[in-house]
């Protein structure tokens, strides 16, 4: 009984999840027609991973990163504006990227990991990698 009713909870879970990262899409796609990236992107990575192993809300929150990332011309810009906090959720989606193969994606994200690396060290490189509880 118990371990059908965690199933429950977590399914019911996972449409809230679902359902607010379809209301952070469309905000997501305002602030992009609004030439906002870097707003957008903060708005992506807010709330960062979702608490759960669902892959469907993993899945869908990386496109909403990956639309956000993608739309970011200048990398270098956008560090002048985004906050310290968002550093390490977002070079796991760097690394996210990474293995999607995506020849444009995997640009995109080496660029951003070069200029995110300069700025937050080494050691984010390592918070990310070591960290297998908040998965991306």
């Amino acid at each position: 009984m118990m371990a059908g009713a965690e199933k429950i909870v977590e399914a019911d879970n996972s449409e809230a999840i679902i359902t607010r990262i379809e209301h952070k899409s469309r905000k997501i796609e305002s602030l992009l027609k609004q030439n906002k990236p870097v707003e957008a992107l903060k708005t992506a990575l807010e709330g960062s991973p979702p608490v759960t192993r669902d892959e469907r809300c993993k899945s869908a929150n990386w496109i909403v990163v990956h639309r956000a990332l993608m739309a970011i011309k200048n990398v270098e810009g956008m560090f002048s504006s985004l906050d310290p906090e968002y550093y390490d959720i977002l070079m796991k989606y760097l690394y996210r990227g990474l293995s999607t193969g995506d020849r444009p994606t995997c640009d995109q994200c080496l660029r951003v990991h070069e200029k995110l690396t300069e700025r937050a060290g080494l050691g984010c490189i390592l918070r990310s990698l070591a960290d297998t509880v908040n998965t991306v």
